[in-house]
């Protein structure tokens, strides 16, 4: 998870290091250093704490050279700390890394009982020496490099550096992501494409169990074998301005309003109105995975796995196929029973997630067809996939998911249509209905954004608020888990997704005055059933917060306060509904204080166990 950067070339490598730095806060503000190489000389500065101390230290106390590498940590192994912070050195050694070394363990006991001593409590510092010993023995450093991350087992990405060899940075990947930009004159190698896409937008992807030797002249790809790997670079259309804030407070903000944008991106040039088709000719997979096959599983994480949730419904109500929805982290571990000739889908925002990735290579290995849909050009799991749906959002820094999640609504929305066609069991006509209704959501989602002033009103109401509950049925059910998650992400609030059906199992308890129960209350065929559950929370004097449609004069009746979002086709009023709940959660947090955009003990990216 933690965020890595390096740079060689001419200019100073500092100030490059620390903009990077702030590109991936997002994926660990637990502590940040940087160590830069001069006249044979590293120079390490640390800090705990997030990227501004770090900061104020080089303010205080420059760094200078033009070699260098940079990290910012989510804590795995040892409690944030100056001592935890990376980079680490050992010997003329320095290096920072992504991941956890499973064997860290035999590793540190084998290095101590040839003299090595440890200064932190990282598994990350056990690397280091074990470079450093193999440069004892000796063999040069890139060979040593090597030789360790073959002895080294677990899912990790490590950029090392020398003082010994100025003229190069080695990058190493197995599992975490890895990405090596090539410039004029200089490099560049980083866990994320936001840190270098101010200098370059040609990037290379780094594969498993693959080395980048990085010099002024180029970028050397190596396997682990050292065999020389050709690859050429991607070109990154992701331009430097959408990973601004701009003049947003957040980037969680800036991004819940760029939600229409990201949503026409994605249909542009799949769905086309009038014409009843959905193209999607650019996953590369063959149609005959939806016309073969007779489950679909979804293995998806956190807000991944709500879309998946409201796809389970889209696909088995169109496409007329059972489809199973998996959390990945129990999927890969209870043995799960693929067959071959299943579709598995697989969703993730990073295309990245370890446990994901992990539910994956099971359904390859047992024959399934796969589909990746996620929002990272050439990330892991699209490389590894049969087939890839990418949603078009651009980046997306906040931690707490918005835009990418509402792509995902769409692409499986998309997905739902194209299987439906391919399977024959939906007219031309109705197909064509729903096709243009889906173009026309990027219109209902702009007209949506101005429910943000009352938003704002409900955030000054409840936001000293200690428990939430969130209640919806059907397509609802799974917005409502995600309008729980949201606020619980960011605020720090308990809340609570429930089917509304079930709460008279169990959170009805818990309902009295101090409980803010927000109700999803659409047309449809829960709408009468969803007024039984208003009269039983008031009835217990919970204070309801009803989210409704323009025009729906008897929710008014049974509501403390009501939200009411653009009147649009019933299909589409799971993500209006979405805007309200991102909304509450932002202003809720702002309003307590909380950092909305690097909340606590979350990072964005999940790339490890």
């Amino acid at each position: 998870m933690c965020g890595i950067v390096g740079y060689i070339g001419k200019k100073e490598a500092a100030p490059i290091l620390l903009a990077g730095l702030k590109k991936l806060e997002y994926r660990g503000y637990d502590s940040a250093g940087v160590a830069v190489i001069a006249d044979g000389k590293v120079d390490v500065r640390r800090s705990q704490g997030k990227l501004a101390v770090l900061e104020e230290l080089l303010a205080a106390n420059p760094v200078r050279g033009t070699i260098g590498i940079g990290h910012t940590r989510w804590a795995t192994h040892g409690r944030p700390s100056e001592t935890n912070a990376h980079p680490h050195k050992a010997g003329k050694v320095i290096l920072v890394h992504n991941g956890i070394i499973e064997n860290h363990r035999a590793l540190r006991a084998e290095l101590a009982a040839k003299g090595h001593t440890f200064k932190s409590e990282t598994d990350t510092e056990i690397a280091c020496h074990l470079i450093q010993q193999h440069m004892y023995e000796g063999v040069d450093f890139v060979e040593a490099v090597r030789k360790a991350v073959n002895r080294i087992e677990g899912s990790s990405a490590m950029v090392v550096i020398c003082e010994d060899r100025p003229d190069l940075i080695v990058g190493t990947r197995v599992g975490s992501p890895l990405v090596a930009g090539i410039g004029n004159g200089e490099q560049f190698v980083a866990s994320d494409v936001p840190a270098i896409m101010e200098h370059t937008r040609r990037v290379i992807f780094m594969e498993d169990r693959e080395i980048v030797v990085l010099r002024l002249t180029g970028v050397e790809i190596l396997g682990f074998d050292g065999k020389r790997i050709e690859r050429e670079p991607k070109l990154i259309t992701w331009t430097p301005s959408m990973a601004e804030k701009g003049f947003y407070r957040h980037f969680m903000l800036k991004e819940i309003h760029e939600q229409p944008r990201a949503v026409a991106d994605t249909l542009e040039s799949r769905v086309a109105s009038g014409s009843g088709r959905v193209n999607l000719e650019d996953m590369g997979l063959d149609p005959a995975c939806f016309k073969k096959t007779t489950r679909v599983i979804i293995v998806a994480c956190g807000t991944s796995y709500h879309a998946a949730m409201l796809g389970k419904f889209l696909i088995e109500s169109r496409a007329r196929l059972p489809v199973e929805v998996d959390v990945a982290s129990e999927f890969r571990y209870r043995n799960p029973l693929i067959n071959k000739g299943d579709l598995m889908v697989l969703i993730s925002q990073s295309g990245e997630t370890a446990d994901t990735m992990a539910a994956l290579e099971e359904g390859r290995e047992n024959g399934a067809c796969v589909l990746t849909i996620c929002n990272v050009m050439d990330s892991t799991m699209a490389r590894h996939s049969d087939g890839v749906l990418y949603t078009r959002a651009g980046p997306e820094i906040g931690v707490a998911a918005t835009k990418t999640f509402m792509a995902q609504l769409v692409a499986l929305d998309m997905l739902s249509l194209y299987m439906a066609e391919q399977r024959g069991t939906k007219t031309l006509e109705e197909l064509s209905e729903s096709a243009d209704r889906l173009v026309r959501l990027p219109h209902y989602l702009k007209a949506t954004m101005p429910v943000e002033n009352r938003i704002k009103q409900l955030a000054e109401k409840y936001h000293r608020a200690q428990d939430f509950l969130f209640l919806g049925r059907g397509p609802n059910y799974p917005i409502a888990l995600e309008g729980a998650l949201k606020l619980k992400e960011i605020s720090y609030i308990h809340a609570e997704g429930y089917a509304a059906g079930e709460m008279k199992h169990g959170p009805i308890a818990l309902i009295d005055e101090n409980m803010p129960v927000v109700v999803l209350v659409t047309p449809g065929r829960h709408y009468e059933k969803v007024f039984s559950n208003l009269e039983e929370v008031k009835a217990r004097n919970g204070r309801i917060i009803a989210l409704a449609m323009e025009g729906d004069e008897a929710v008014a009746q049974h509501a403390d306060d009501l939200v009411l979002v653009p009147r649009a086709p019933a299909r589409l009023m799971p993500c209006l509904l979405t805007v309200p709940l991102q909304l509450l959660a932002y202003h809720i947090a702002v309003l307590r204080g909380t950092d909305v955009d690097q909340p606590r003990n979350l990072a964005k990216s999940v790339t490890v166990e």
